[in-house]
């Protein structure tokens, strides 16, 4: 009977990682676009561009954007963070370094390093950071990726403090195919 159980645990154990794979799995993909935004009383284009894959024990979500500025020069920023599951169902932890034991883990927000985390509801993949600065106070970035036809739109929104400072709204369309 210990045998049976035993089976019964491993079984549920294999059935509930599919389950975690098959919840990202939609959102593998590259997605690009562009937005304009104002800043600072001049015009800005930002174009943005997001793959999301498959790793061995999660997925990687890795995005980069470019800011255009009206004369010309282009800055660009390209993140990538290893997301795996959590003991919570749709949520994900990320896996930005390395443990004595070389296992992934987050990173330490009380060293001023983003504490990131991501999770899915429905059709939207919702990844968080929070920044704790030097005083005390926080910033959270929120980067909300809802699959639609063609593509995908992406809603940024970045708070301190409790002020909203910035929300950016696009849509990127699907490259690979």
């Amino acid at each position: 009977m210990k045998a049976l159980w035993a089976w019964l645990l491993i079984l549920s154990a294999l059935v509930a990682g599919e389950a975690f794979a098959a919840d990202y799995e939609k959102f593998v993909g590259t997605f690009e676009g562009d937005v304009a935004i104002s800043d600072d009383e001049q015009e800005l284009k930002r174009d943005l561009s997001v793959t999301i894959k498959r790793i061995d024990d999660g997925f990687q979500v890795n995005w980069t954007t470019t800011t255009i500025k009206s004369d010309g020069k282009e800055k660009s920023k390209s993140y990538t963070i290893d997301f795996t599951p959590s003991q919570r169902e749709h949520i994900y932890r990320s896996a930005m370094k390395k443990n004595l034991f070389g296992g992934r883990e987050p990173l330490d927000p009380m060293k001023g390093d983003p504490y990131v985390w991501a999770h899915i509801d429905g059709e939207t993949l919702i990844v968080n950071a929070l920044i704790i600065n030097e005083l005390g106070g926080y910033e959270m970035q929120t980067y909300e990726r809802t699959l639609v036809d063609d593509g995908m739109m992406l809603k940024f929104h970045r708070i301190r403090d409790g002020e909203a400072l910035r929300e950016i709204q696009a849509h990127l369309k699907r490259t690979d195919g």
